[in-house]
This record gives structure tokens, sequence and C-alpha cells, in this order.
């Protein structure tokens, strides 16, 4: 495995300490009393069943039904807070997600998660049943990669307890989506569909000792190319914030400099994640102020995404006027969800809308690629480097009987004129501004080429 949401922080280990968000403690939104009785959500395959004494999260697809949570507390689902809106409509919405997760009520006699049809077995053909039919319900985009999933369902009468994994890779794979995931902690299992790929992507201009075997060489070289950034093109003077996930400076008298590593962890917790990450933009546009800049250089090479609202947030700081800014849909059976517009308008007191280069790489992910895809159509805004990795969806998360978790895409996102860039990503539209995130000549001559070509771009 080379990439894992929440990891990259560890870039930064040479430099800087990188904080922990694990002991942190969500805040505990209000229920209401009207919450009761069994709820299912149809897009996300989600069923809430709340009780006297626990509640329960399942997940359901046309295999069965296996339990995610048997002590379910909605606080913990991503800061959520419920609403019943009327007698057998739930809306499930929180300030982390741009959209409203809707459950309908379902009778009392649950017709999905029975007692007897509740999945919790290690039986392999059992679990290879779930994951196949968990992609074949939800997944999003077969139709685009030219996979006909039908044809491996017949797997399953190869499997068995000792290759049970083996085949759940070959198929993950053969998916190359880099949110398609499967880990199994009690057996240290980690599968990432889109590793293959990713890792000839970073490696296509390395040689010798810099390719990349695994993720200690990724973070390896991102410290090493982090420590050039800093040392030679910002003269070892920068802000970075207290959580370590954002990096500014000057370039020079004119040129600002946004490294912006990810799209989560700013504030302590759900309830402060935006005041914090909004705070923190206040005092970067302050300094950009100051310091009078008319160019900016806003670097999304490292950033490996999070979470939507952050990115939009961040990307709000470069809007000169409200506009539409992309559209989505999840899949939905054989059709899809309504395609809702998003807009994207300016906030804060100050915006810089002046000259602007962004920086991408194969890195650049989920989050990271909704923000290029709000600011690319930007008439300041220019793309240098390299497209993204073409994974935009929110990952939707289900769990195998065994306990193993499953992450896939659900979600497509096009941008204002109808146009997708799953599987391809969004990149420099002219030749000369495609320029390596990693290669053995900026490593040897101790530059970094993307920054360089960027400053070219904005001296003309």
């Amino acid at each position: 495995m080379i990439i894992k949401k929440g990891l990259l922080c560890f870039l930064l280990f040479i430099l800087f300490s990188c904080n922990n968000d694990d002991d942190t403690t969500p805040p505990t939104p209000p229920t209401g009393d009207s919450v009761s009785e069994i709820w299912f959500s149809e897009e996300k395959g989600y069923i809430f069943e709340f009780t006297e004494s626990n509640d329960i999260f399942y997940n359901v697809n046309a295999a069965g039904c296996a339990i995610q949570d048997d002590d379910f507390v909605i606080e913990d689902f991503f800061g959520f807070e419920l609403n019943q809106i009327s007698e057998n409509e739930l809306v499930a919405s929180s300030d982390l997600s741009d959209i409203d997760v809707v459950f309908t009520r379902l009778p009392e006699q649950n017709p999905f998660c029975l007692s007897d049809q509740i999945a919790m077995t290690d039986e392999p053909k059992v679990n290879f049943d779930h994951f196949w039919n968990i992609f074949n319900d939800y997944y999003a985009f077969f139709e685009a990669r030219n996979i006909d999933w039908a044809q491996y369902e017949s797997l399953r009468d190869q499997v068995t307890s000792e290759n049970l994994y083996d085949i759940i890779e070959e198929l993950a794979l053969v998916l190359e989506d880099g949110h398609v995931s499967i880990y199994d902690d009690e057996l240290g299992i980690e599968i990432e569909s889109g590793d293959v790929r990713l890792l000839e992507r970073l490696n296509a201009n390395l040689s010798g000792d810099l390719i990349i075997q695994d993720i200690q060489d990724y973070y390896d070289l991102g410290n090493e190319k982090l420590i050039t950034i800093v040392t030679e093109y910002l003269g070892g003077e920068f802000g970075i914030d207290d959580r370590d996930n954002i990096i500014w400076g000057l370039i020079d008298d004119e040129t600002g400099y946004i490294n912006v590593l990810t799209m989560e962890g700013y504030g302590t917790d759900f309830n402060n994640e935006l005041s914090t990450l909004n705070d923190i933009l206040d005092t970067i546009m302050e300094d950009l102020t100051a310091a009078g800049i008319s160019k900016l250089v806003l670097d999304l090479r490292f950033n490996e995404g999070g979470i939507d609202t952050v990115a939009l947030d961040i990307a709000s700081r470069f809007m000169d006027q409200e506009r539409l800014s992309y559209f989505k849909k999840a899949r939905l059976g054989d059709s899809y969800t309504e395609n809702t517009a998003f807009s994207i308008g300016p906030k804060g007191n100050f915006q810089f809308t002046e000259d602007i280069v962004l920086l991408a790489s194969p890195i650049t992910v989920s989050a990271g690629e909704l923000f290029t895809l709000c600011l690319k159509d930007q008439p300041y805004v220019t793309i240098v480097g390299e497209n993204t990795a073409g994974a935009f969806s929110t990952i939707l998360n289900h769990v195998l009987p065994n306990g193993a978790e499953v992450g896939l895409s659900n979600e497509i996102y096009t941008d204002a004129q109808g146009v997708t860039f799953e599987i391809v990503g969004i990149g420099p539209g002219a030749p000369e501004n495609q320029i390596s995130f990693f290669s053995t000549a900026d490593f040897e001559e101790g530059v970094d080429s993307g920054i360089d070509r960027a400053l070219e771009v904005l001296e003309n």
C-alpha cells in the first residue's frame, strides 16, 4: 500500500511534529425524542435501528445484511444530526457534508435485517457474496471503467478460507480506483485498488534508488521535496497552522505560496473543524494582503483529500464571484439520485483573485480534486503539474459479515458543463505546463520544476 487518507501529515516528520486526532471526542448533537424505530437510506444501503437499550447501524446489499456497529452513536457518523421532517422521513445533515442523507421509515418488522438474515460469519463464500453484491448494488463506475462485473460472480465457486482475500484483491485491482479499499484489521489485510496505477504514475520519471517501492519511500521523497520548497523557495521563512495542514509564505516580493496538504483535521473535533479552518484562512489572507502580492502559487500536489466542505471553504477564498461549480449524483439501483448543483461564492474579508497557478499531481485526490474542479475554470487560474488522481466520490463504507471494512465510489461529480473527470483527473491544458511531481532530475539538482514552471507562467 502506498497512500492512505490521513497519513500525509507524516511527510512533515523531518520539519514539524504532526498532531494526532485519535484522542478527540466529537460533540453530541441532539437527536430528538421523535427519532425511533427503523430507518433506511436506499442510496447508501444503510439502516439505523433505534431501540431503548442501544442503536444499531446495518449495511444491506442483495446478498443480505451485516452489522456495521451494534452500539451506534449518531454523533460518530461524521458529525451528523438527525431531523425527522415527517412521519416517514428522516434527514441526516452535517456542516461537514455538502449533501443530506435521507432515510425513510421501514415497517417494524424489518424486511432487510430480520434476526435470521443478519450475517456475522467468517464463512468465505458468504463474505464473497457480500463483497460482490456491495459493488454490484452501489458502485458507480463499471461502465466508465469498461468492466463487466457480472463475469466475476462465478469466482464464488473457487473461494476458500485460504484464498478469499486473494480473490477479493484480484477484483479490487481490476477497478484501479483510488477510492476502493478493503481492510481487515484482525488479519492485517490492507487492499488499495488504486495503488498499482498510482505507483506507475509516481515512478514514471524516477530511476535508480529513487524508485518508490513502499510507503516509506514515498514519505522520504515527500519530505525531501517539502524541505526543498521551504528552504530553497521560501527561504526558510513560512507560516504553518497548529495542526501542520497548511504551509504559506513568500517566494518573492510579488509571489505568494500556499501548500494545502490536506482537506481534514483542522479542528479538534467535528464541531470546530470549519471554524478553526476559517480562522487559519483569515490569517493566511491577512498575511497575503499585508505582503501586497499580485501572484500566487497554490500547491495541491501533496493533498490526499478529506472533507468536501473543507475544500469548498478554502476554494471560496479564491472566488471573485459566486459561480456554479459542480454537480453531483449517486448511484441508486439502475439509475441515479437527483443531479444536485453546487455554487461557490467568495467568503471572508479578502479573496485572492489575481494570477494563480494551481499545482496538481497524481496524489491530488478526492476533496483535493473537488477543490481543483471548483477553480479550474476561473479565468485567472492556470493548472501546472500532472493530472489529478481521478477519484472524486465521497467513499461509501460498508462491512462484510466477517467485520472487514469495504470502501467504494458511488457518487459521480461533474463540472459546471457536465463533464466528468473520474479516472482521467484534471490536469494542465497546455503541454508545456505538464510537469512531473517527482523526477530524478529534480532530486539530483535540489529544485522543484513545478514551482519553477509556475513562476514562468506568472511572469507572462
